[in-house]
């Protein structure tokens, strides 16, 4: 069933949209055992009551850092715990230094003699 927040976001793939649903309606279950309205999560992330909205129902034209903001205030681990992402963010900052500053094709070489 699609729903009016697909509309502005056909573009991804299933899964994509999948794991959008999933956080929202985590961030919602969340919100609610909390016993938050979307009103107060929206003053604490720092927008508007549609937006979270938006949010809870998987809306791909909402920013990342406000799915990450308002999952982190409704309790919801991103990556695992502080010390763990912290070593995470550190391996890929060490992997990133080691592979080249951008990625270019391959040239196809014609080996047939």
């Amino acid at each position: 069933m699609r729903t009016i927040f697909d509309m502005a976001s056909l573009h991804l793939s299933i899964p994509a949209h999948e794991a959008l649903e999933l956080l929202g309606s985590a961030i919602r279950a969340n919100r609610i055992r909390k016993r938050w309205s979307s009103e107060e999560l929206a003053e604490r992330v720092g927008v508007s009551r549609a937006t979270i909205s938006k949010v809870e129902h998987g809306d791909a034209t909402v920013a990342i850092g406000t799915y990450f903001e308002a999952a982190l205030l409704v309790g919801i681990d991103l990556f695992g715990d502080g010390a763990s992402r912290h070593r995470m963010v550190a391996n890929k900052r060490d992997e990133l230094v080691l592979l080249p500053a951008t990625a270019r094709r391959r040239k196809r070489i014609d080996d047939d003699f």
